[in-house]
Parts: C-alpha cells; sequence; structure tokens
C-alpha cells in the first residue's frame, strides 16, 4: 500500500525526484511548472490516455498511435520522460514545458486531431 501525506500527493523519495506509489519510484514532475500550466499538461495527459483505451476498444492502431505520442508529448512537457529535470537550466525547463503545453493545446484546434512531430 502507498502512503500519502496529508495534503494527499503521493510520497516522495527525500530528493525529490520520484514518487513513490505501491513501493514503485515514478519520476515527479517538474515542480517548477506553474501550476496553471501543469494542471492544463495533466488534463492533456489524461484526455490522451482516455484517447488511447478508445482507440483499442475500436480497433484503431493509427489513432492508438496520435494517442500514445499525445501521452508521450504531455509526460516529456512534465518532465517526467525524457532529460530529467533536475539535470536541465532553468531555461531549458521553461522551453520543455511550454514546447509541449504549445503543441499539445495547438493539437486541440479545431480540424486538428493529433500533434505533428
Amino acid at each position: 500500500m502507498s502512503r500519502v501525506n496529508s495534503s494527499m500527493q503521493p510520497e516522495r523519495t527525500p530528493d525529490g525526484r520520484n514518487i513513490v506509489v505501491n513501493g514503485r519510484r515514478w519520476r515527479a514532475s517538474d515542480p517548477e511548472i506553474p501550476e496553471g500550466v501543469a494542471a492544463d499538461l495533466r488534463r492533456h495527459l489524461m484526455a490522451a490516455r482516455r484517447a488511447v483505451a478508445a482507440s483499442r476498444r475500436n480497433q484503431d492502431t493509427a489513432a492508438e498511435g496520435r494517442a500514445r505520442y499525445r501521452v508521450h508529448t504531455a509526460k516529456v512537457a512534465l518532465g517526467e520522460r525524457g532529460t530529467p529535470w533536475w539535470e536541465q537550466s532553468v531555461a531549458e525547463r521553461r522551453r520543455r514545458w511550454q514546447d509541449g503545453a504549445t503543441r499539445l493545446n495547438a493539437a486541440d484546434q479545431p480540424g486538428k486531431d493529433h500533434i505533428t512531430p
């Protein structure tokens, strides 16, 4: 069973770089991302995960690939994949989440159903 602190956040490793869920470590999101932007990126992440599930139910491999790419883009923007956020400069970190948010928001525009790599 995982431990959750009083603010309903998952347990973190002492260095703050990982969260612990059910005894397994996962890279934590970049704590420098402004909360409004982080919330928007998490919204994109959850929508993309739902799209993966829907495309699998529909056996639509093309849609699944696009949805998985959106998941990846959101996780990179959050700092959960790619170059570890603690190894990046402040400018690199800002550019990472700004670029990811821009690409994900553009994909939400009418007539666009996916992100262009």
